[in-house]
């Protein structure tokens, strides 16, 4: 007992940064002050060790195929696994999921390297965006996951108006609902601008003192919107674009450049508009990305 008793004390000095540490110059003292903890669970500050290691839970969720259920689940767990969820694998699971999409939006980033650009709302908003169709809430259409979805910038001119043409817009085929009583179905559709901040529609909004909506929030990251149709920045070719009845569509934007919207979808022929596959023929698949679970 009396040969370990001394032992135990230099041991708990030195981690402490105790008075040797100090005479050695402080070498001991800061060496020791860049570990917390103990045993298995010791690491250096600032390292990652164990299942919080970022590239263990990228394999793991690499193996899952990017489950968003999974990564909700995980995401929940701490504050520490939310931190690593919301800087790492949100973005991994965009990329997998949108590859030519996310290297547009990030600035022509390749999908390698996507945190060299910024994603306006954070990469689980966008995630968020890629997989859930947000419903209709005029139709009483409740929000889902989409197992597929397709988003173009084809589409994303067809929602810009002339003076904002500039702008890079993807925005997805409009997710069909049908309404109990209405003889027409319901197309919920939303989006995402590429650098929203610096684009022309916000600059149009801004300059032109567009009220904010007072009821209505952006399903996707919580911030407030803009009513594209009260704006007068809603083109009579969005309609065109999504086959809806002519003044019956509404898109909001909101101002971290996310856009969601709904419709009511006209009964077209087999002949209306459509390629043999049933899309629209000016659609090049290198304008596209599909989306699936």
């Amino acid at each position: 007992m009396s040969e370990r008793g001394p032992s135990k004390r230099r041991l708990s000095g030195a981690s402490n940064g105790g008075s040797e540490g100090n005479a050695a110059g402080g070498g001991s003292g800061a060496a020791a002050g860049q570990w917390e903890g103990s045993g298995n669970a010791a690491r250096i500050r600032g390292v990652n060790a164990g299942i919080m290691d970022e590239k263990v839970l990228e394999l793991v969720f690499r193996t899952l195929n990017w489950d968003p259920q999974s990564l909700c689940v995980v995401a929940r767990v701490s504050r520490r696994l939310r931190a690593v969820a919301e800087r790492v694998l949100w973005r991994e699971l965009c990329v997998s999921r949108a590859p030519r999409m996310v290297a547009a939006l990030t600035g022509g980033a390749p999908a390698s390297a996507p945190a060299a650009g910024r994603i306006g709302g954070g990469w689980p908003a966008l995630a968020k965006l890629l997989l859930f169709c947000c419903g209709a809430a005029g139709a009483a259409v409740p929000g889902h996951f989409a197992p597929v979805s397709r988003f173009s910038k084809t589409s994303g001119r067809s929602f810009l108006s002339r003076r904002c043409a500039r702008d890079l817009l993807y925005v997805s085929d409009p997710c069909e609902h049908a309404v109990a009583g209405a003889a027409d179905d319901v197309g919920a559709y939303r989006g995402v601008f590429r650098g929203f901040m610096r684009s022309r529609t916000r600059a149009w909004l801004v300059g032109h003192r567009a009220p904010l909506e007072p009821r209505v929030r952006c399903p996707y990251c919580g911030a407030r919107v803009w009513s594209m149709t009260a704006a007068g920045l809603a083109p009579r070719s969005a309609s065109r674009r999504l086959g809806a009845n002519d003044g019956c569509l509404e898109y909001f934007v909101c101002v971290s450049g996310h856009l969601h919207g709904s419709c009511w979808l006209a009964r077209l022929s087999d002949s209306e508009g459509a390629g043999p596959d049933g899309s629209d023929a000016d659609d090049a698949s290198a304008d596209e990305d599909d989306v699936g679970l």
